[in-house]
C-alpha cells in the first residue's frame, strides 16, 4: 500500500500577539536530523523550538538505508526498536560483474549486539517515528507552516523572521541549529559556500511497489546485461516496496529522464516483467563537499545543510545522525553552564573529520563506478575482470563501501595498546549482551566509567557501572588484559581507557 502522507497539525504561534522570551535552542528544519536534535537535546534537558515550512513527512523514500550506529543512535531517542520492527533487516551484499557475482561481504558476522547491521526503512517512517517522539516530549515546541525567512547574529544569540499563514513574526535563541537539507536556506542566507567536488554522472531512483521473493540483501551490478555498460542497484524495503538505482550517465537529459515513458521501461528491463507500479522517482548528481567549518558563532550546520556525498554507501542520513551524536551533549553542558564555549570546537574538528572521510569513501566509489577515460578506466576494468578469477581482487571492488562510523582522533586520551582495537579511544563502545539488556542502553545520558573485572575507583563524581568479564566483553574490550576501565562519553565514544 502507499504510504498515507497525512499533514501534521499547524498551529498559529503564540509570538504573533506577543513576543516570546529568548529560547535556548532554534533548530530550522523537521527531518530526521532536525528532529533527532530536538530529542537528543531534550534528553539533557535542554528544550528547543523546531520550526519547517513543511506540514508533511519528505515525500517519497529518500535515505532507506540506516546502519548499526544510527539505530544504536535511534534507539537512544526512543524509536530504534520500532525502526528494526518495521524496517527490512540485512547484512548481507553481493557485487555483480555481467551477470556473474563476483563478491560479497556480511557486514555483521558476529553475534551478540541489539541492533543489526542495516535496516532498510524509508525516510518518511524513520520521520513519523521521531515526530511523534518529539510531539509528546514537553521541552520541544515543534511548528509546522513556519518558514524562516531572515537570520542575524548577535553577540548572544541567533535572530530569525519567519512567516507563517497567520502573518509573520520573529524569535530569538542562544544558538540556531541548520537542519535544512542540502538546498539549506539557512546557508544561503548566511552567504556560505560548499567547497568540494561535483562529479559528471546522473543516477535514476526509482521505487517500484511489486509482489517478488528477492531476499533481504544488497544487489549490485557493474555492467549488467540489462544495462548495459553501466550500473545499478537494488535494495528491498517494507510495504513490498522496491529501490532502483540505474546509473544514467553525464550526457543523459534529466527533464526527459524523469518522465515514465523512459523509466518504465528501463526497469522492465532489469526485472524482466512489467509487473509493479512506480511509487516515486528522482534523478540525482554525485557531489562531494562539505562547509569549511560547521559552527559559525551562534549558528551550527548539522547534517546535509553542513556536508553532502554521494548517495553510493548509504554515508548521508547515517553521517546526519552521527553530527547529532556529536553535537548534543557538547550543546547542553554549554548552555547549561557546565562547560565552555570553546567545548564546540569539538564538534567542528570530530565531524569535519567524519565527513572528509565520508567524503573520501564516497569520492574512491565514484571514481570506480564512473571512472574518467585513461588510468582510471583501465585500474577500474581491470580489477572486475580480475576478480571473477583472483580472490585478492575482489576487496578491491568498490560498489560503495557503507557507512560504519568514524574513528576520531584522540590522540592524547590514554590508551593501552594490547586492548582490543575497535574499543580504542574515539571509536563508539561496541555492543554487547548483559543478561535482559544491552551495554549500550547502559551508556548513555552523561560520562560512564566502566569497569570490566575490577572495581572501579571512587571518588570521581561520575556514572559507574560495574560488569563481571563475560566471552563478548573479554573480545570486544579486554583482548589481553585482564581487567580495564574504561572513560566512555555521553554520545557512548570511548574517551579513554586504562
Amino acid at each position: 500500500m502507499p504510504y498515507d502522507y497525512k499533514p501534521f497539525d499547524y498551529v498559529a504561534p503564540r509570538g504573533l500577539n506577543t513576543p516570546e522570551p529568548r529560547h535556548k535552542v532554534i533548530i530550522v528544519g523537521a527531518g530526521p536530523i532536525g528532529l533527532a536534535a530536538a530529542i537528543e537535546l531534550a534528553n539533557h534537558g535542554v528544550g528547543s523550538v523546531v520550526l519547517d515550512d513543511n506540514n508533511v513527512v519528505s515525500v517519497g523514500s529518500r535515505a532507506i538505508c540506516w546502519s548499526k550506529r544510527s539505530l544504536e543512535i535511534l534507539d537512544r531517542l526512543g524509536v530504534g526498536e520500532t525502526c528494526v520492527q518495521k524496517g527490512v533487516t540485512w547484512k548481507v551484499g553481493r557485487t555483480h560483474h555481467g551477470a556473474r557475482e563476483v563478491f560479497n561481504f556480511d557486514l555483521l558476522p558476529e553475534d551478540g549486539h541489539k541492533m543489526p547491521a542495516f535496516v532498510n526503512l524509508q525516510q518518511y517512517y524513520v520521520e513519523e517515528y521521531l515526530v511523534a517522539q518529539a510531539q509528546a516530549n514537553p521541552l520541544i515546541d515543534l511548528r509546522f507552516k513556519n518558514k524562516v525567512t531572515g537570520l542575524e547574529q548577535q553577540d548572544d544569540c541567533a535572530r530569525v523572521s519567519i512567516e507563517t499563514p497567520d502573518g509573520a513574526y520573529s524569535l530569538e535563541a542562544d544558538y540556531l541549529l541548520a537542519c535544512d537539507g542540502a538546498r539549506s536556506p539557512i546557508r544561503q542566507m548566511m552567504g556560505l559556500e560548499f567547497e568540494g567536488v561535483l562529479f559528471e554522472e546522473r543516477f535514476l531512483i526509482a521505487d517500484i511497489v511489486m509482489q517478488a521473493d528477492f531476499p533481504p540483501e544488497r544487489w549490485f551490478w557493474f555492467e549488467p546485461e540489462f544495462h548495459a555498460g553501466q550500473s545499478a542497484l537494488l535494495h528491498k524495503q517494507p510495504d513490498d516496496v522496491y529501490r532502483i538505482d540505474l546509473q544514467l550517465g553525464w550526457e543523459s537529459d534529466p527533464e526527459k529522464e524523469r518522465k515514465p515513458e523512459r523509466i518504465i521501461p528501463r526497469i522492465e528491463k532489469a526485472l524482466g516483467h512489467g509487473n509493479f507500479t512506480l511509487d516515486w522517482t528522482s534523478i540525482y548528481t554525485f557531489q562531494c563537499r562539505r562547509l569549511k567549518k560547521f559552527v559559525h558563532d551562534r549558528v551550527i550546520f548539522v547534517g546535509d545543510s553542513a556536508h553532502v556525498v554521494s548517495p553510493f554507501g548509504a554515508r548521508g542520513g547515517n553521517g546526519g545522525l552521527q553530527d547529532v551524536d556529536a553535537l548534543g551533549w557538547r550543546l547542553a553542558a554549554v548552555l547549561k553552564g557546565e562547560a565552555p564555549v570553546a567545548l564546540l570546537a569539538g564538534y567542528d574538528a570530530e565531524r569535519t573529520h567524519g565527513s572528509d572521510e565520508n567524503i573520501t569513501n564516497s569520492s574512491r566509489t565514484t571514481r570506480f563506478m564512473s571512472p574518467r577515460d585513461g588510468a582510471e578506466r583501465w585500474f577500474r576494468d581491470a580489477v572486475l575482470a580480475l576478480s571473477e578469477h583472483a580472490e585478492f581482487a575482489r576487496p578491491m571492488v568498490n560498489s560503495g563501501r557503507l557507512s560504519v562510523p568514524c574513528t576520531y582522533p584522540l590522540e592524547a586520551a590514554p590508551d593501552c595498546a594490547h586492548m582490543p582495537a575497535p574499543s580504542r579511544p574515539g571509536s563508539v563502545a561496541p555492543d554487547a549482551p548483559l543478561g535482559n539488556d544491552w551495554l549500550l542502553s547502559q551508556l548513555a545520558g552523561g560520562f560512564t566509567l566502566l569497569a570490566i573485572g575490577v572495581a572501579a575507583p571512587e571518588g570521581y563524581g561520575m556514572r559507574v557501572l560495574e560488569l563481571p568479564e563475560t566471552p563478548e566483553l573479554r573480545q570486544r574490550y579486554l583482548g589481553q588484559a585482564g581487567q580495564a576501565l574504561y572513560l566512555i562519553r555521553p554520545d557512548q565514544i570511548v574517551a579513554a581507557r586504562w
